[in-house]
């Protein structure tokens, strides 16, 4: 038995705030809306990954979600101009990740990273 894929899902009544967070500023595709469920995500490539974390690193709180992307500060900058208030960041850490963090529509704290 194999592992193919993780979803995290988030409940809400709004799929067009999710699809104006993850879609619209953040990028992703959307695989499949069929009204009731809406999901988002890469058409290129998916990896299996789970973190189970005591903290979030840094002395921040654990996120929701972490996702990465190849550049951070324009995601930053997006994020910004689509008004979604920045929580922690933008800090280049010791494990060299760039980041921060953000609140999805839902109230999800959703850490935004790439690798240095």
């Amino acid at each position: 038995m194999k592992v193919k894929r993780i979803v995290a899902n988030i409940a809400t009544q709004d799929s067009a705030a999710a699809k104006h967070f993850y879609q619209d500023v953040l990028g992703l595709d959307v695989l499949m809306d069929q009204g009731w469920i809406l999901t988002c995500g890469s058409a290129e490539t998916m990896t299996v990954q789970v973190s189970f974390m005591a903290e979030g690193g840094s002395g921040t709180p654990v996120p929701d979600l972490s996702i990465e992307v190849d550049d951070v500060d324009a995601v930053l900058e997006a994020m910004m101009a689509a008004g979604f208030a920045i929580e922690y960041g933008p800090a280049d850490e010791p494990w060299r990740v760039r980041r921060f963090y953000v609140r999805d529509p839902f109230g999800r704290l959703v850490n935004i990273l790439s690798h240095r």
